[in-house]
């Protein structure tokens, strides 16, 4: 199946709108966004169909108008099913001037024979903010499907004034070697990548303030570096799906507290516990 998602997030009087929203099934979407008031408008992708089948191919374009701020999350965990042939996923991202875009979606979870390439595309401004990840998991791992699929391959290109600045590229075959050798995963069975990227962040006091974050949680390992832009990527390496998700979300808020130009506070569910 062939499907399209396109969204256009306006600004008007100080406030951003769904200006424009068209979608094909599977796709659904749904406007979550609770203080009116505040420059933020929160959207949930959601979806008909139990999963990614075989042979689909969904295509998603966003557009963030100049000075409006979208946070888009999923209704949950991103299925990936068996498949005789292969699926795909393209997101093409355009983040006008001054503008923000804060995607943190749940785990995806590949099936059994499953084969799946995704491409992100992001497109920044001078001004901007992004929070991006991604969480791939091992399978239905309590099922006994602990890396079964075929093919996993994921590509993130961000670029800053057309100009390719960040590059990240995933690609999982576990059937072809030992994914759990030294300069793999080590025994782990869950990855997560977080993106953060904002031009007027102090990026040296939020990497110490998640740094601090990541060290009191148990049973993961972690990574922090600068990028060649003023952002950061942390890797984490774990053993549960929704325990990385909360990580996420947590380290997101941390960013926002961090952002001298957004006032909004609470965007983000704090973790209690990990």
């Amino acid at each position: 199946m062939k499907s399209q998602l396109h969204i256009i997030a306006g600004f008007k009087n100080g406030k951003t709108y769904l200006q424009h929203a068209y979608c094909e099934q599977p796709f659904k979407l749904a406007n979550i966004t609770e203080d009116t008031s505040a420059n933020l408008l929160k959207l949930m992708l959601m979806s008909s169909s139990p999963g990614i089948l075989d042979n689909d191919n969904l295509e998603i374009d966003i557009n963030i108008e100049a000075h409006a701020k979208m946070q888009l999350t999923t209704q949950g965990y991103q299925r990936i099913f068996t498949m005789k042939s292969s699926a795909t996923q393209n997101l093409n991202v355009h983040v006008q001037d001054h503008g923000s875009f804060y995607f943190l979606p749940h785990p995806s979870v590949p099936h059994t024979s499953s084969n799946y390439s995704a491409t992100n595309n992001i497109y920044l401004c001078q001004s901007h903010s992004l929070i991006f990840s991604e969480i791939i998991t091992c399978g239905r791992k309590l099922s006994g499907e602990e890396f079964l699929f075929t093919r996993l391959h994921s590509v993130t290109n961000i670029y800053l004034d057309k100009k390719l600045v960040v590059k990240e590229n995933v690609l999982i075959e576990p059937l072809t070697g030992n994914i759990h050798a030294i300069g793999q995963l080590e025994g782990y069975t869950h990855q997560s990548t977080l993106l953060y990227i904002d031009d007027s962040a102090g990026m040296n006091k939020i990497s110490d303030t998640c740094k601090e974050e990541l060290s009191t949680i148990k049973e993961i390992t972690f990574g922090i570096s600068k990028l060649n832009v003023n952002g950061l990527i942390i890797r984490i390496l774990g053993h549960k799906g929704e325990k990385l998700f909360l990580i996420n979300n947590r380290l997101a808020q941390i960013f926002q507290q961090h952002q001298n130009s957004i006032s909004e506070s609470g965007i983000l569910t704090t973790i209690a516990e990990l």
